[in-house]
């Protein structure tokens, strides 16, 4: 295939842009830089087609859709944090930045996968989440269920434009997804944590700590994205893609210190002190990943243990420091 990946010089998408390569397909990355980096297609520098540009432009998208037949979209905002502190811009890119996309896969007749997210659940804390499950979300006067809601409508525009103009479209929603590339700035618990325990600064926790979360390793999530676009059977459905390993946010912490040999402190801080008045968040969050698997026979084979361990040695890496092992799990 000659793919376009919107957001290729992301955590996600650069290692998407890896994967594509190594099975021998054409990539072209879309990317404005404002959260993604060079940096994490440095393997894929030379081999990508590279387009500087917004999915809210509809030039850009002509531009960076010109002879593709596979359109990944991962651009969106990024972060818990970002959501709350701008979320104007969070629902422009998210809405308008969708629609722009799928305005131009629909006129190139290319097939499309949407990465939505976990948040489209809100505050559902049913045990093992399915794709058909209700989503339950706070006022919308509280930025934090804006991501939720624009990515709701996300999937929904990507629903009609399959079920009303044929295009292939396939829309999944990933679960925590951790990796090597990923920051912490956003708020993404695990590199936040690891880069914390690396530099001997105390590790912080939001609220009690007994939230509890799964996470996926962006080695499990990549191969099961371009599965997914490549079956017509998924066209027109959302999937489920994450973690089997439950655990709470505090052990989540433990195990860093475990893995990473640090002697730092654990502290906790409020949600209000962290993100403002009125920030809520979700008690549970684990997903039924039984359509995927029955599809194209998916499952998460990255143990926790091994991703904190990975993280760890990217973050080192870029410190100077020996890598040690890790990140042989990726694939």
């Amino acid at each position: 295939m000659r793919a376009l990946i919107t957001g290729g010089a992301g955590f996600i998408g650069s290692h998407l842009a890896d994967h594509l390569l190594a099975l021998g397909h054409e990539v072209v990355v879309l990317d404005d830089f404002s959260t993604g980096s060079m940096t994490n297609l440095a393997r894929a520098a030379d081999a990508v087609t590279m387009v500087r540009g917004s999915i809210l432009d509809q030039a850009d998208m002509e531009r960076a859709t010109e002879g593709c037949d596979t359109v990944f979209h991962l651009a969106a905002a990024v972060g818990v944090r970002t959501i709350v502190d701008r979320p104007l811009e969070s629902l422009r890119s998210n809405l308008l930045g969708t629609e722009t996309v799928l305005r131009a896969a629909r006129r190139r007749a290319t097939r499309l996968l949407l990465v939505s997210s976990s948040e489209v659940y809100g505050k559902n804390t049913k045990d093992r989440l399915d794709e058909d499950d209700d989503r339950v979300l706070g006022s919308p006067l509280k930025s934090r269920w804006s991501y939720a809601a624009a990515k709701g409508l996300d999937e929904l525009m990507a629903y009609c434009h399959w079920r009303e103009h044929g295009l292939g479209a396939v829309i999944v929603r990933p679960f925590n997804v951790v990796g090597p590339r990923q920051s912490g700035h956003h708020g993404m618990v695990v590199p936040t944590l690891v880069g914390q325990a690396l530099a001997g600064r105390p590790l912080t926790i939001h609220g009690d700590g007994t939230q509890r979360r799964c996470f996926c390793a962006v080695g499990d999530l990549v191969p099961a994205l371009v599965a997914l676009v490549a079956d017509t059977r998924a066209y027109g459905r959302a999937f489920n893609l994450g973690g089997s390993e439950e655990v709470s946010v505090r052990e989540l912490a433990d195990r860093v210190l475990r893995i990473t040999g640090s002697h730092s402190d654990v502290v906790h801080v409020p949600y209000e002190r962290a993100y403002g008045s009125g920030f809520e968040d979700m008690a549970r969050r684990m997903p039924d990943t039984t359509r995927a698997r029955q599809l194209i026979g998916f499952r998460s084979r990255t143990s926790l243990d091994q991703m904190i361990a990975a993280v760890a040695a990217d973050q080192r890496g870029r410190l100077g420091e020996p890598a040690g092992t890790g990140s042989e799990w990726l694939r």
